[in-house]
């Protein structure tokens, strides 16, 4: 592990004007200069990569990671450069202090005289070398930094539909049925308006209204409420943030475009020295970001919070199957969950997780399934990852409703979250603490859990007519009662 010298933290970037942030953050991973930054530099284990480049090539690959064919092999090239710079640079610097004391201790003019000629050129080859030696540590970063995160052994290879089911819960499913379809149910009721959206914003942004204005109250508190319960500090969090976090968090474009495209929204700048900023693909980047640069000491760990904000999609590339109404928008109320722990105890952290989105599911009664995804699908941080899928008959097809990951070390090493262990007096060195590792996982993506529970709720006469939907009680203490209409049963009540 390097730590790149201060000078590399200064360097303006060579970009010009402000660019899209997946051409940035495209360029940033191969470009010979790095990304501004209010955090140091990432401090990444080259020493690792470069013991293991097949294993960790072979990683990319099965990931299908964008990668230059030898960028991980220019990391260990870039490395062994570095560890051969090192050693010539600190023999010439223990040369340097030896010509130092020859000086000093010179009995004639000449020989102090040849000396000092000796010193200075010297001095000119140590400078050398430590240019020479800070372009190799910066390649070192610029290549490893677009490599993912190490891959679970049980994680299946492949694509999305490789994704092994590990549990199934809830009633049983209803079957396939159009009539059940979201977008009928919310025209019939007047729950969901995307004309006027489409007048306002674009295609894909929406206005819920009525008693789907409500339910993305109660859902979000309801979810909230059950994370409390379990141990998690609430927080709401910035819709915005600097594209750099965003970056070190992993959220790298994954479309095979040249440049890839940035499937989040970015905020013109105002002013040449702002900072670059982009609004939130998921609360996760700010949560994360709030630990960033701190150290904690290990009985502080683990560190559990809920965040509530908004998540902002552009989506390129989105199957037009998955367009139509509230399953795949440009911008939604969620609930994430977020832990820091120590390097030990992540997977135990991320069952925890998972449990906490499992009662959230069982309160609302819906049919779903737990899956384990396969390595395609874990982007660029994830080490392992699980998504829950309810049931939608509408769509005639699940849905994911909530995605888990253990991220390990790849997001604190980019944001430089360590903490201490308890009784490390022998190695108190901030550089040698060990990083922490990050976990994050959905409480509550609103927009897909309305529609799971407006196709599963809809309720219909014995003329097969549309009367109203039927809500899991779960949600009753945090619905407010427009007493405009009665559409709303619960599923508690006895007199339906």
């Amino acid at each position: 592990m390097l730590p790149l010298a201060r000078s590399l933290q200064r360097q303006p970037s060579s970009l010009g004007n402000r660019r899209c942030f997946g051409q940035r953050l495209f360029r940033s991973s191969y470009s010979t200069k790095p990304f501004p930054s209010e955090l140091p530099p990432p401090r990444l284990d080259y020493k690792a990569i470069s013991e293991n480049v097949t294993s960790k090539s072979l990683n990319a690959i099965n990931r299908k990671t964008p990668l230059p064919n030898d960028a991980i092999a220019s990391v260990a090239r870039a490395y062994t450069e570095w560890k051969r710079i090192s050693v010539e640079l600190n023999a010439k610097r223990n040369n340097r202090s030896a010509l130092g004391e020859r000086v000093r201790r010179s009995s004639t003019e000449a020989e102090r005289e040849a000396t000092l000629v000796e010193a200075s050129k010297l001095k000119a080859e140590v400078k050398e070398l430590e240019s020479k030696l800070e372009s190799a540590e910066r390649q070192c970063l610029l290549s490893a930094l677009a490599i993912p995160n190490d891959t679970h052994p049980k994680s299946p290879l492949g694509p999305e539909p490789a994704a092994i089911t590990l549990s199934t819960h809830g009633p049983e499913p209803f079957p396939c049925n159009p009539k059940r379809d979201h977008l009928a149910i919310a025209e019939h009721f007047g729950l969901l308006d995307l004309k006027s959206a489409a007048t306002v914003t674009g295609t894909s942004w929406y206005f819920l209204r009525n008693e789907a204005a409500l339910l993305e109250l109660a859902l979000t508190n309801y979810a909230i409420s059950v994370a409390i319960q379990h141990g998690f500090t609430p927080v709401t969090t910035p819709d915005v943030v600097r594209s750099d976090i965003a970056l070190r968090c992993g959220f790298q474009p994954r479309d095979s475009g040249n440049p890839p495209v940035s499937h989040m929204y970015h905020i013109a700048s105002t002013h040449p020295t702002s900072p670059e900023l982009v609004l939130c693909g998921t609360s996760e980047i700010p949560l994360a970001g709030m630990f960033a640069n701190k150290v904690y000491s290990s009985l502080s760990l683990p560190l559990k919070v809920v965040g509530v904000g908004h998540a902002f999609r552009s989506e390129a590339g989105a199957r037009s199957a998955d367009t139509r109404g509230l399953y795949r928008v440009h911008q939604f109320t969620k609930v994430e969950l977020f832990a820091v722990t120590t390097e030990d105890t992540s997977e135990t952290m991320m069952e925890e997780m998972l449990m906490v989105q499992k009662s959230i599911l069982e309160g609302l009664n819906l049919p779903f399934k737990v899956l384990d995804m396969p390595t395609e699908e874990l982007g660029a941080s994830a080490y392992r990852k699980y998504d829950i899928e309810a049931w939608m008959p509408g769509r005639g097809s699940w849905g994911e409703v909530t995605s888990l990951s253990n991220c390990t070390d790849y997001q604190s090493r980019r944001l430089h979250i360590r903490y201490r262990s308890q009784g490390n007096t022998a190695d108190s060195s901030l550089s040698r603490l060990p990083f922490a590792h990050t976990l994050n996982g959905t409480a509550a993506a609103i927009p897909r859990l309305i529609v799971a529970l407006l196709e599963n709720g809809a309720v219909y006469n014995e003329k097969d007519e549309l009367v109203g939907i039927r809500l899991p009680s779960s949600l009753r203490p945090f619905w407010i009662n427009p007493k405009t209409r009665n559409i709303i049963q619960w599923d508690d009540d006895i007199s339906n």
